[in-house]
């Protein structure tokens, strides 16, 4: 996070002890301690791009989003290069954050990506078709890894169903940084990156709902995704789909399918009895009948997907238990 100048001249030594002592702040959390020290850094070099951007960063750990625009612009307006500079990309952040798409737009350009509607145009950026991606919710907390599509280079809408304790829902757009925290890979070889949330910009009105399926099969499981899908919301077996990750694996290069199988995941710290693939299995068997499901849909209708569901094929499925979490 600290970049000292290469252009000029170097900055001084006062600069450099302010600017490595705010930073030991940063870390211990303690924001407004470091803010002073970066202040006083910026007022000692008021020409270095470090100076601001160091600032603009501070303030992007703080969610103060307009000065972190303004301390942004000043970064810019310093700098030696034309594309490329990260300098850019936080701004691109802080203009998010505060739907000023005109300067979103610039900031996403200046950086050298391509953005849809050319240099005209002044709406949110929309078509830039960067893929999905895995976004880590609450990283500071109880932490949790789901999936999602970009909309642009800050934002993921959220495509899973989160677990109740992130406080998230299906379909909420969150706020997320630029630099991802490991990966996760498919069989296919292709690989995401996982980046971490800021903080949620835009709420779903869609409820979350715990449910224990009684599913014969995993045709029987799948059939119930389908129909949630088709109806225009979602559902997902958590049984199946939450794995337990310490820090260090949670931020690295893991498969995004590991558990599955007969073999088991080294990485998975589930235990019997709770989520994830390992804490799901059977003594012999490697599909248990009852599935703890998440549904992501409207109270009005809940309960007649579920019932829909069984009336397809009563003979091996069921539900119990529906609750509402989040």
């Amino acid at each position: 996070m600290r970049i000292f100048g290469k252009g000029r001249h170097r900055p001084s030594a006062s600069w450099r002890q302010a600017t490595d002592r705010a930073f030991t702040l940063i870390g211990d959390g303690r924001y407004e301690d470091a803010g002073a020290l970066l202040t006083r850094a910026a007022d000692l070099e008021p020409w270095l791009s470090e100076s601001w951007f160091n600032l603009a960063l501070l303030h992007k750990f703080r969610h103060d989003w307009e000065q972190a625009r303004a301390a942004g612009l000043r970064a810019v307006a310093l700098l030696d290069r034309e594309t490329g500079a990260p300098d850019w990309w936080n701004v691109g952040i802080a203009a998010t954050a505060l739907q000023d798409w005109p300067l979103a737009r610039r900031a996403w350009q200046a950086y050298g990506l391509k953005v849809p509607g050319g240099s005209g145009a002044s709406g949110e950026p929309v078509g830039m078709d960067l893929g999905s991606a895995a976004v880590r919710l609450s990283p500071e907390g109880e932490a949790e890894v789901v999936w999602g599509r970009r909309l642009d280079p800050a934002r993921i809408e959220v495509l899973s169903i989160p677990l109740p304790s992130s406080g998230r829902r299906w379909g909420e757009v969150v706020l997320h940084d630029g630099v991802p925290h490991g990966e996760r890979t498919t069989a296919a070889g292709h690989a995401y990156p996982v980046f971490d949330e800021i903080e949620l910009w835009a709420p779903s009105p869609v409820p979350t709902w715990v449910v224990l399926l009684e599913a014969a099969t995993e045709e029987d499981r799948d059939a119930l995704e389908q129909l949630a899908a088709d109806a225009g919301f979602a559902a997902e077996d958590w049984s199946s789909s939450v794995r337990l990750l310490c820090r260090l694996c949670s931020e690295s290069r893991m498969p995004s399918d590991e558990g599955d199988g007969e073999h088991l995941d080294p990485h998975d710290h589930s235990e019997p009895g709770h989520p994830g693939p390992l804490g799901h299995r059977t003594d012999g068997q490697l599909w248990a009948p009852e599935r703890e499901c998440g549904i992501a849909a409207p109270a009005s209708l809940v309960r007649g997907l579920l019932d829909g569901w069984v009336a397809d094929s009563p003979d091996s499925r069921a539900w119990r238990d529906l609750e509402e979490v989040c």
